[in-house]
């Protein structure tokens, strides 16, 4: 997989895409991600990519034409007229608050495209024919204002990278994970058994794969339950374990998730 983050910021991706599980899927060859700078398709002496808003108000627009240019650079320009069909392979997303609400369905279908071109919206906005015309799809990490798109974009790439085959030490890890089984996740513990009088749960410590398994997925629930219920709503057509608390049925997340919901915000 191929992923372009395209932006006025580049350096900012550096430490992320360097460190960590990204770094090292870099260095094994499961992804190339590569930081690039808007400002090489400016045409003026200045490099200048943003302008003065038709009809005025606050702030700067990110100009169109710079843009574009960047697109046909990188093979994510819509063949034929701007109304046609993207390359095959190639998938370009507008980072924007008004797109669509980033989940892990999301991550899971960003991460089967072979090239993935991030465009990273700064200043007050992006000139609205970009996303009319030049992308093919608007998407938001949650309800709040970021300084810049490139922030989101990091984001959005390590959710999907991770995703990718052998990136992972563990197999199961991505599929075990919150969210992706559309709960948030159990809890985790390791040594020492006893911490200033705190006990690791008797069932962990039983050897029993069974108890083992069934506990997790009840407290998977409950911590749901308890902290996003809203998830609970789109858990359907699959019976989930055979907790006698909650039996709720199972689809994406965020399918007409409210506007006035959470952004999640996974800690690990």
């Amino acid at each position: 997989m191929k992923i372009q983050i395209l932006t006025i910021f580049p350096e900012l991706c550096q430490a992320v895409c360097d460190t960590s599980i990204l770094g090292r899927a870099r260095r094994s060859g499961a992804v190339e991600i590569e930081a690039l700078d808007l400002r090489r398709w400016a045409t003026d002496k200045h490099r200048t990519t943003d302008d003065e808003p038709y009809g005025g108000g606050p702030g700067m627009v990110m100009k169109i034409a710079p843009i574009h240019a960047a697109l046909k650079d990188l093979g994510g320009e819509l063949e034929g007229d701007l109304g046609g069909e993207r390359g095959e392979g190639t998938r370009v997303v507008l980072m924007s608050p008004q797109g669509a609400r980033f989940d892990q369905r999301m991550a899971e279908r960003l991460s089967e495209v072979e090239h993935l071109v991030l465009l990273c919206g700064h200043y007050e906005g992006v000139d609205q024919r970009v996303a009319d015309h030049l992308v093919d799809e608007e998407i938001s990490i949650g309800d709040y204002v970021l300084t810049n798109g490139v922030l989101a974009a990091c984001v959005v790439t390590d959710a999907v990278v991770r995703l990718l085959p052998g990136v992972l030490g563990d197999a199961d890890s991505a599929v075990e994970e919150s969210f992706s089984t559309g709960l948030l996740d159990y809890p985790h513990y390791t040594r020492p058994e006893t911490f200033e009088g705190w006990r690791v749960p008797e069932v962990l410590l039983s050897g029993n794969h069974a108890a083992i398994a069934r506990w997790r997925r009840e407290e998977a629930l409950r911590i749901t339950a308890e902290r996003r219920p809203d998830l609970l709503d789109f858990l359907q057509n699959l019976e989930i374990g055979r907790s006698p608390k909650i039996n709720k049925r199972r689809a994406t997340p965020y399918e007409n998730t409210p506007p006035e919901s959470q952004a999640l915000d996974k800690h690990k």
